[in-house]
């Protein structure tokens, strides 16, 4: 795979963010594991064009370019903060803006974060369905992390490190299976 990449999108659009730090975190970790470029983006990246655009090509440039970067990604993180139990507004909205087959295929690690419990399953009835409707590859682990798990901004649960390194693990091995996918196809 020539230059290849991972790119996290948190649906955060307050900064510092624990979500986007969390997205980070395993943007570096799997970048670091598997030799890949990295870069981080939030929906203040995407700029003031995300709210009335109806269309990709209704973005402003800034917002294009964080666009192409995910569909191009060779693996993505997408996190959300929860707010009344499922992902942000602007966030679906930027997905929205996508071609329904741009990402299928794609490796997508799930993360969200909230501050309590009780939403622990928005991956799993939000996030997942969502990518499933883009034929993305959802990686097995999806990862949940509260208010109590983050101290200063930093995440700090050894149990949720552990379970983060899962999907990073996972995400190496959906790499290794999406490049020998190519070869193959190639030969």
């Amino acid at each position: 795979m020539p230059n290849p990449t991972v790119v996290g999108f948190s649906g955060n659009f307050t900064r510092p963010s624990k979500t986007r730090g969390f997205v980070e975190h395993v943007v570096r970790d799997i970048a670091v594991r598997n030799n890949l470029s990295a870069s981080t983006y939030d929906i203040e990246d995407v700029g003031a064009s995300l709210g009335s655009a109806k269309w990709a090509r209704d973005l402003d440039l800034q917002g294009r370019d964080v666009l192409d970067k995910v569909v191009n990604a060779d693996v993505l993180v997408v996190g959300s903060p929860t707010y009344k139990g499922s992902y942000t507004g602007l966030f679906k909205h930027f997905f929205d803006l996508l071609d329904p087959s741009a990402l299928r295929g794609k490796p997508v690690l799930l993360l969200a974060t909230g501050g309590g419990e009780r939403h622990a399953l928005i991956v799993e009835h939000q996030l997942r369905p969502l990518f499933g409707f883009f034929e993305a590859l959802a990686l097995p682990t999806g990862v949940y992390a509260t208010d109590k798990d983050f101290a200063d901004g930093v995440l700090v649960s050894e149990a949720i490190r552990k379970r983060a390194a899962q999907a990073v693990e996972e995400a190496g091995y959906a790499l290794l299976r999406r490049a020998g996918g190519q070869r193959v196809a190639a030969e």
